[in-house]
């Protein structure tokens, strides 16, 4: 089973990193609900199929993320004092996310995703264009904003940026720092809520042989090895296709995907 994983995976990995370097989304929406459908055709048990997939996904943007924030660091996308304490607060929300995706059922972890991903791909869908209808906040507020994307971020197996870029946007933060400051908020969710699946993971009876706590590391091998080769590629296509009509056609995808997840 090792070996089908991990080339499913790489397969996987290069559709993720093309797509991300395409249209510009987080590798998650489709990773997750990729093994979600994967994992279960495999004999693993149902019951550990969404948080395996939601740790794995995390785990894999752990990589692309970091190379994506080390890029806009040195293109100076990143206003650190903003950024800071936002990572503080993502982080210990994500780490949160994933205590609380121990507790509930895999059928409540779908319905959050699928939920959340129709809301996401309903934005993207509608082209709504975030402009600056409030000034910043006061920092305890945007420190529980971040605490509140991280906890999401770490339920959905995402890095966050969908959530925390139309929100920094309608503060009126210029467009290329919201995508820095989610990148590098993006590190910290990864990371920590990888943790926390590994952590609440351990000994969990019907997990697969080769798990790390959730963290399935066959899956993780076949994601991070393409993904990250196929992700310039994406970005090179990029400028010759009508990527407002392909972003769309995207959404349209995730709704249903997502729909099926609610009713399978």
């Amino acid at each position: 089973m090792f070996v089908t994983v991990f080339l499913s995976c790489l397969c996987i990995g290069a559709l993720v990193g093309f797509l991300s370097g395409l249209l510009g989304i987080g590798g998650g929406l489709i990773i997750v609900p990729a093994l979600a459908y994967m994992l279960p055709q495999l004999g693993i048990s149902p019951a550990v199929v969404m948080p395996v997939a939601l740790a794995t996904s995390l785990a894999s943007i752990v990589v692309t993320s970091s190379m994506a924030m080390l890029a806009h660091h040195k293109n100076h996308n990143i206003p650190w004092p903003l950024t800071r304490p936002l990572m503080v607060m993502m982080a210990l929300g994500a780490l949160c996310g994933a205590f609380i995706a121990d507790m509930l059922s895999a059928k409540t972890l779908t319905q959050i995703f699928a939920l959340a991903v129709i809301s996401l791909a309903c934005y993207m869908l509608l082209s709504l264009k975030s402009s600056k209808v409030s000034s910043m906040p006061d920092i305890k507020l945007v420190q529980l904003i971040g605490f509140c994307t991280g906890i999401l971020s770490s339920l959905m197996g995402i890095a966050g940026g969908a959530i925390l870029v139309p929100v920094l946007s309608y503060f009126g933060v210029h467009l290329r720092h919201c995508i820095g400051i989610a990148t590098a908020c993006g590190v910290m969710v990864a990371v920590f809520g990888s943790l926390g699946y590994v952590v609440t993971g351990m000994d969990q009876p019907g997990l697969p042989v080769w798990s790390l706590g959730y963290v399935y590391l066959p899956a993780l091998l076949g994601l991070v090895a393409t993904s990250s080769v196929f992700a310039p590629l994406g970005v090179k296509y990029a400028a010759g296709l009508p990527l407002a009509t392909l972003k769309k056609s995207f959404a349209l995808f995730l709704i249903l995907v997502a729909a099926k997840m609610l009713w399978p």
